[in-house]
C-alpha cells in the first residue's frame, strides 16, 4: 500500500465539508436534538457491532451520507447488518433521522461529524461494507489533498474493512473519478476491482439505490454516474 502524503484528510484528521445550509424546521431541530442521542455513535471508545448493537451482527460504515436516502434503504434491505454513517451537515442529519424514524430502522446508527474520527474507533478488519457516495470533488488542483479519495484514507478503508469486504465509490464528476481511479491503482495489492467490463462502472449495481442527489445529477445537469465496487482481499 501506499504511503498517505501530508495534508490529506488522515493527516489532517478531518473531513471537509460545509456543516449547516438553510435553518432547520422545528421538527427537524426537534429530532437532532431528541431522537439523535438515542441512535448516536458514542462518543468515546471502540466503535464495534456489540457496542452499538448488542450482538456481532455484519458492520457497513457510509462515509457522508448526505440525506441518509441510500444510508436507509440499505438498512431496510439488511435488517440483521448494523450500519453507521457519518456526516457534518446538520440539514443531512435531519433527513437522515426522519428516514430512520419513518422506517422504523432500529440498525441503524450516526455520526453528526467527522467520519475519520469515527471510522479510526472501529477496529480493524470489523466492516463488511464501506460506501462513499458522491463525495465533495473538490475540482481545483490546489485543493486536491482535501479530497477523501487520497491514499491515507484508502489506507484506513483497507484497513478498517475484512477479507472478502467491500468498498462501493461513486461519482458523477468526471476530474475526481481520474483522481480516484489513480489513487485506487496503487492498491491493487489489497483492493481487487469487481469489474468485468464497460456496464460494470456504467450501470448501477442491483441493492445501489438512486438518490436524490444523484437523480438531480443526471436530469437536471445531464451528468454522467459513476459506479465501482473494490473487493478486499
Amino acid at each position: 500500500m501506499s504511503a498517505n502524503k501530508p495534508g490529506d484528510p488522515t493527516t489532517l484528521n478531518r473531513l471537509y465539508g460545509r456543516a449547516q445550509g438553510k435553518p432547520l424546521r422545528v421538527g427537524q431541530q426537534g429530532l437532532v436534538d431528541n431522537f439523535l442521542p438515542s441512535i448516536a455513535v458514542p462518543a468515546e471508545g471502540p466503535v464495534t457491532a456489540q457496542v452499538l448493537f448488542g450482538d456481532d451482527r455484519p458492520l457497513h460504515f457510509e462515509i457522508g451520507f448526505g440525506g441518509g436516502e441510500h444510508m436507509a434503504y440499505r438498512a431496510d434491505l439488511l435488517p440483521d447488518h448494523g450500519f453507521i454513517g457519518a456526516e457534518p451537515f446538520v440539514n443531512g442529519v435531519a433527513q437522515a433521522l426522519t428516514h430512520v424514524r419513518d422506517g422504523a430502522l432500529g440498525n441503524v446508527r450516526i455520526h453528526h461529524g467527522d467520519a475519520l474520527q469515527v471510522l479510526s474507533r472501529v477496529p480493524d478488519g470489523a466492516l463488511t461494507m464501506l460506501y462513499l457516495l458522491h463525495p465533495d470533488p473538490w475540482p481545483k488542483a490546489r485543493h486536491a489533498k482535501r479530497r477523501m479519495m487520497n491514499d491515507g484514507p484508502v489506507e484506513l478503508f483497507a484497513r478498517k474493512l475484512k477479507p472478502g469486504g467491500e468498498f462501493r465509490f461513486g461519482t458523477d464528476h468526471a476530474v475526481y473519478l481520474r483522481h480516484a481511479l489513480s489513487v485506487m491503482r496503487r492498491f491493487t495489492d489489497v483492493f481487487e476491482w469487481q469489474v468485468t467490463g464497460p456496464k460494470s462502472w456504467q450501470v448501477r449495481p442491483s441493492g445501489w439505490p438512486e438518490t436524490r442527489y444523484e437523480h438531480k445529477a443526471r436530469t437536471v445537469y445531464g451528468h454522467e454516474v459513476w459506479y465501482f465496487r473494490y473487493r478486499r482481499t
